[in-house]
């Protein structure tokens, strides 16, 4: 341990006597409408050709934020609410993408989708994910389930892995730690060697937290719940030729740590060890006008829970042991036809099972699968682009469904993009809802209409950008848990019904030392019963939230960062010890964070991240402590 805080010591005098090194410079990137994208049209589309609302987290944008977790990171997007992400290290947290309930967010690993089998949502844990691992992220915001398919109803994040970038391999070692005895350690391997590009990635996260849940009376000596994660990533291009180049991916991550028995209640006994392996063989063929891939991919969870037997659980133990394995199979067809038109075509095939054990319910081993085909057409003369497109799926439980895209967008004067968007999305009962002790096969997919409208402007070109997006949501069929006053007490139903409606706007600065942004985000909706009833607002959702950063270059090598984000009251529910449930009011708050970078030279980059400087006390989830102020600090080497 002295060791560790030695370590720490020492990053902060490496900190410091970097002030008055030799700098170097540093490098940032901007979204502009010339920037090229891939994640909205499943192509490489410039902005200006896509009618729709596309964030960029850019590598520099990454490699500022190292001391951050993935949900930290994304919890600063513009329309997106990472709920629990500053919970204690471990604990799964839920996105909430323009009010949609988590599952509704389609999770893509290099475009390639992840799900989880063994959960109810069926959602990807993204504390699963190193942040060093990532070159940049692409975040759609909207229905995307013409191209994408099941849970990409609000949007899509697609996380792109280091790749090579040029002849010849280079290494990386980075070290760091902080608060919360949070220790981390990684190592990176990249390059090109004749025809084949690499990269591996490998890093060790170690925190021993803080206590998960809230202790009211602050003398319940509480357990601080830990987290360790051993995490490792490859990437392999092999050029065949000029036209064919073959791909494979591995990403795989196993995090084992300690958790509460529940909201406000502590469990010295808890335990949990998840592994995450997601896994992609591909093939890219070049034609004349286009170009044809191939791809498939496994993600395999395997989640283990024991609990061992206490006074807090009556001495009575309890355990539950879940796989999920999915595969997905898929050949996408990217052609132009003529100047003024693309095709984009596909067909998708994907097979999921779960095997799950626990002490309350046995679930044998059960699956489903969906097969479909789409195309999209993408139009463009002029000032005018159209995307056109649909999709027809085939459920092997409840049958087929479609969904379809209109997406007409304007651009003048080269700096105004004006679009509007008509589409539906789709989410599949995931194998829980169908085939659990509170299981319903008869379940039917949850459809969603969506409206959209808003302009992209560049005020000043390359250097001053404003969006604004309104939206509407309309979701019919609803899954959700009725109650019942029978063994097993309740099963999974269609029905409820939920809208939403909001907007979002955006103001970015980019100048060649500074960059800066302020956002504002609204969202209201309600969940109605099949009866019209309310039966809720949107729990764990802030109907505002409102953001800025800025970052700048204070010399070649130096640069620093503040960022700024405040989430409005929303509501929670409350478990009350007669079983009862209350729905409370959780206050608002906001968080300053500050980041400070210095690139010594060619081979040296140190960096500290302070987290919740004004040591905001706050709750996500009613029951469960947020942190304090933190930092992380750290060094890099670039060994070549």
């Amino acid at each position: 341990m002295k060791k560790n805080y030695a370590f720490v010591a020492a990053g902060l005098g490496l900190v410091q006597l970097a002030l008055l090194s030799t700098p170097a410079h540093a490098q940032d990137t901007s979204r502009v409408l010339n920037d090229v994208v891939v994640t909205a049209t499943r192509s490489p589309k410039k902005l200006s050709e896509i009618g729709r609302v596309v964030t960029v987290i850019t590598a520099a944008e990454i490699s500022r934020s190292q001391g951050k977790t993935l949900p930290e990171l994304l919890n600063t997007v513009p329309g997106i609410t990472f709920s629990g992400a500053n919970n204690a290290p471990g604990i799964s947290s839920s996105v909430f993408l323009r009010g949609a309930s988590t599952g509704n967010t389609l999770i893509l690993i290099d475009g390639f989708p992840v799900n989880n089998a063994s959960t109810i949502e069926g959602a990807y844990d993204l504390n699963a994910f190193p942040l060093d691992q990532i070159d940049h992220i692409e975040i759609l915001k909207g229905s995307g389930s013409t191209l994408y398919g099941s849970d990409a109803v609000a949007g899509v994040i697609n996380i792109i892995t280091r790749h090579s970038t040029g002849q010849g391999l280079k290494s990386n070692v980075q070290l760091s730690g902080g608060s919360y005895n949070t220790f981390k350690e990684s190592a990176g391997l990249i390059g090109t060697v004749k025809n084949t590009d690499i990269a591996l990635n490998l890093s060790n996260t170690d925190s021993k937290g803080f206590p998960a849940a809230t202790d009211t009376t602050g003398k319940a000596g509480f357990r601080n719940d830990g987290f360790h994660q051993r995490s490792a990533s490859i990437n392999l291009n092999q050029h065949v030729s000029d036209k064919l180049v073959l791909n494979g991916n591995l990403q795989t991550s196993y995090n084992t740590g300690n958790l509460p028995y529940g909201a406000f209640q502590d469990d010295q006994n808890y335990t949990y060890a998840n592994t995450f392996i997601f896994g992609g063989l591909g093939a890219k063929l070049k034609l004349d006008k286009g170009d044809l891939k191939f791809n498939i991919n496994q993600t395999d969870v395997k989640n283990n829970y024991n609990d061992a037997a206490s006074a807090v659980n009556f001495d009575f133990p309890s355990y539950q042991k879940n796989t999920g394995h999915i595969t997905d199979a898929e050949a996408i067809l990217n052609y132009s036809i003529g100047n003024h038109l693309d095709l984009t075509s596909g067909a998708d095939f994907k097979y999921s099972n779960t095997r799950q054990y626990s002490t309350y319910d046995t679930i044998q081993k059960v699956n489903n699968s969906i097969a479909s085909v789409y195309t999209s057409l993408f139009y463009k003369s002029g000032i005018f682009h159209m995307e056109l497109g649909g999709r027809y799926n085939h459920n092997n439980k409840y049958g087929s469904n479609g969904t379809y895209t209109i997406n007409p967008s304007v651009l003048l004067f080269h700096q105004l993009k004006i679009f509007v968007t008509a589409a539906s999305a789709y989410k599949t009962p995931s194998l829980y809802q169908l085939f659990s002790i509170y299981g319903n096969t008869d379940l039917k997919p949850e459809t969603t209409s969506s409206f959209e409208a808003g302009f992209d402007w560049e005020l000043i070109q390359n250097t001053l950008s404003f969006n604004t997006v309104f939206y509407r949501n309309n979701t019919k069929d609803v899954l959700y848990f009725l109650s019942e006053a029978t063994a097993p007490y309740g099963k999974y139903q269609n029905g409820d019904q939920q809208k939403d409606k909001g907007y979002e706007s955006e103001l970015k600065l980019t100048m060649k030392k500074l960059t800066a942004s302020a956002y504002l985000a609204y969202v209201t909706g309600t969940l109605t019963d099949e009866n019209g009833v309310n039966t809720g607002n949107l729990y764990r959702r802030p109907k505002f939230t409102f953001g800025a950063n800025v970052y700048y270059q204070v010399s070649n090598g130096f640069s620093a960062g503040l960022n700024y984000k405040y989430t409005g009251d929303r509501k929670d529910e409350k478990f009350n010890p007669d079983y009862s449930v209350s729905v409370i009011t959780l206050k608002p708050y906001g968080l300053l964070d500050a980041h400070l970078q210095y690139v010594i030279n060619k081979h040296f980059s140190l960096f500290a991240d302070f987290k919740n400087i004004l040591d905001q006390k706050y709750t996500d989830w009613t029951g469960y402590n947020t942190s304090r102020f933190n930092f992380m600090e750290g060094i890099k080497y670039q060994i070549n």
